[in-house]
């Protein structure tokens, strides 16, 4: 399974229910919920931290975070 950090610029996926354990509180209160629609807009020089927009909110997070929030990829 794919994880935020595996996606690519413009890419969209959907927050899966087994992450649920690994979102921080503070996350889960800005919209990253189990369902959620995830795109990555950018990644910063360093590769770290990661500009994505949930559900119309734009977040920076960092790749740490991002690598134990799964995802399911939509293929286009």
């Amino acid at each position: 399974m794919s994880t935020i950090a595996t996606l690519r610029k413009g890419e969209i996926g959907y927050i899966s229910e087994e992450s649920l354990d690994y979102i921080p509180l503070k996350l889960l209160e800005m919209g990253c919920l189990p369902g959620a629609e995830v795109q990555l807009v950018q990644i910063a020089p360093l590769k770290d931290p990661l500009y994505i927009c949930v559900n119309g909110s734009h977040l920076a997070i960092r790749i740490e975070t991002a690598s134990k929030i799964r995802i399911l990829k939509v293929h286009l």
